[in-house]
Order: C-alpha cells, then structure tokens, then sequence
C-alpha cells in the first residue's frame, strides 16, 4: 500500500495526486509509466537498428505509425500530451538516424525525405507518430447512462 501522493502504477499507468499548476487544487493525474514509456521506446528503436535497413522508408514509417497509434490509443486517457511528444521525438530521431545510415549522407540533406515542414514521408505514407492519437481526458455522460434499476412510469408502459 502507498499514499496517493506518492503515486503507484497500474497497467502501465503511473496514478498520482498533485497540484494542479495555476492553482492549489489537488487532482489525480493517469500518466503511462517509466516501464511503459520504455518499453514502446525499445520497440521505436528495434524497428529502427541496422538490420531493418533493407526495407523502404514507407514500410519503416507504417509499422512506426502502427505501432505508436496501437500504444498511444491505450494511453489516450490520461495527461499524456508530454509523453506522446516525447515519444515521438525519439522516433523522429530514431528515423533521422537511420536515413542517415542507409544512404550514406549528411544531417542537412534529410529534407529531401520530408514533406512539409520536417515530417517525413514517402510517397503517400507518412509519419504520424503517437501525438496523432486525440487525448480524451474527461467523457461528460450526464443522465445518458442507462441503469437497469429505473422504474417506468405505468402511462408508458401500457
């Protein structure tokens, strides 16, 4: 047993309370864990080591964006913004790298493997990454939740 301040995980989420910045109001935070956080950059930087070199950039960038969106969909709940930008900066760095490594060129020459901005693409597939993936923190439901227990009036049920 731990204090919630402390926080703990659970299914790979880290669950803590602390304040919420601008105010003194305490909430609890559902953030991915370190574990989880270094298990998906694991997988980023297996899929980008020097083995997988044969393959295109556009079967690297869709299994890249696969697995981030199956990962980030998981954790979609919780505070995650930060952590999905990160993730994906080490995946951005990861594809860089490996660019770099297998056509023999200099950092500055990566644009040409990028569409708009510093996004790389390959013809029609493109890097998306987990920050693709829409946060949904708090769903409002209100009085839409059915319950069995609710009891019809006899003018309805006649």
């Amino acid at each position: 047993m731990v204090h919630i301040d402390d926080g703990f995980d659970f299914l790979g989420h880290h669950i803590r309370r602390q304040r919420k910045r601008g105010t003194n109001k305490q909430v609890v935070y559902t953030r991915p864990s370190k574990k989880a956080m270094q298990a998906i950059g694991d997988r980023v930087s297996a899929r980008t080591y020097r083995h997988t070199q044969n393959q295109s950039l556009a079967a690297l960038l869709t299994s890249m964006n696969r697995a981030l969106a199956g990962w980030a969909t998981y954790f979609r709940h919780g505070a995650s913004k930060r952590t999905f930008n990160a993730i994906d900066h080490h995946a951005w760095n990861r594809i860089a790298r490996w660019l770099l490594r297998k056509h023999g060129i200099r950092r500055s020459q990566l644009r040409r493997f990028c569409d708009h901005g510093w996004r790389f693409a390959d013809g029609e597939v493109t890097f998306t990454g987990a920050s693709s993936v829409a946060i949904v923190r708090y769903r409002y439901r209100g009085a839409r939740i059915p319950t069995p227990w609710t009891i019809e009036p006899a003018a309805r049920r006649g």
